[in-house]
């Protein structure tokens, strides 16, 4: 009976010990969570990143996420290894407001904000005192505003942060343009309702909008860009290292341009 219990004990011992020892991602470890929100990002997962992921052997699994907390959230406490739904302003600001260590990996190709409408075909034909709806939260209003500064509809004051730029910061308005800030989910509804509507990319593929209708498309910098991010710790790994080999190849990029028309692509594939 001694010696019974005493195996039973090594036995118990042992069990826990290699459950302990799974918490952290052993180097050869070819099992990988890979979180999203639904819509594109999780399409470019699906259709342009986990196959070349297979390839190499790895098993993957992908968690798709209905809000922009629980990702980095789930990154954080292992229960994902890696995501791909944010740009590095978002990633930065919400690790130093959570005391999180996640990094960027690799900027992706990206949907960009457009002006679109429904009135005029062309911006030649916006008329004066046209309306146009923009984003309500400042960072997508900034872009709204760079883009229409882009094509000489408006200047916004050069004493500011550009990427801070608000309505209240426009100079000149030669078409009279009167801006009206919604929710950008119901950007894409007011493209009706509205002369004009700035719409961001992922709400205008939700709304199965074609991004090539748009007046003009955002030529968006990169830290607008979405990114693959992981947690600090493991950004020298083989699984880190491979999936910005598989990003970097000529294959993604064939896949971007034949399934993500109108995607804008970062500095690093120009």
């Amino acid at each position: 009976m001694r010696k019974l219990l005493v195996t039973i004990i090594i036995l118990v011992l042992a069990t826990a010990l290699a459950a302990c020892g799974g918490k952290d991602k052993a180097s050869d470890d070819k099992s990988l969570k890979f979180g999203a929100t639904p819509g594109p990002y999780s399409d470019m997962l699906k259709k342009a990143i986990v196959p070349g992921l297979e390839e190499k052997g790895y098993k993957i699994e992908i968690v798709e996420f209905s809000d922009y907390i629980q990702p980095n959230n789930a990154l954080d406490s292992r229960a994902i290894d890696a995501n791909l739904f944010q740009h590095i302003v978002y990633l930065e600001n919400f690790s130093k407001e959570n005391n999180m260590e996640l990094s960027d990996l690799i900027v992706v190709p990206t949907a960009p904000l457009g002006i679109y409408s429904s009135k005029f075909k062309s911006l030649d034909e916006i008329t004066d005192g046209a309306t146009i709806t923009i984003p309500n939260d400042p960072v997508n209003a900034a872009r709204t505003l760079l883009v229409l500064e882009s094509v000489d509809l408006i200047e916004i004051d050069p004493n500011i942060d550009p990427l801070k730029a608000s309505e209240k910061d426009i100079v000149t308005n030669p078409k009279n343009l009167v801006v009206q800030p919604i929710e950008a989910g119901q950007l894409p509804r007011s493209v009706d309702s509205s002369d004009l509507a700035a719409v961001p990319g992922n709400f205008a593929i939700a709304a199965d909008m074609n991004l090539l209708d748009a007046l003009v498309l955002e030529d968006m910098p990169d830290q607008f860009r979405n990114l693959v991010a992981v947690r600090t710790e493991d950004k020298e790994k083989p699984f880190a290292k491979d999936i910005i080999e598989i990003i970097e190849s000529e294959q993604f990029e064939k896949v971007i341009d034949s399934n993500f028309k109108g995607f804008g692509k970062p500095k690093w594939m120009k």
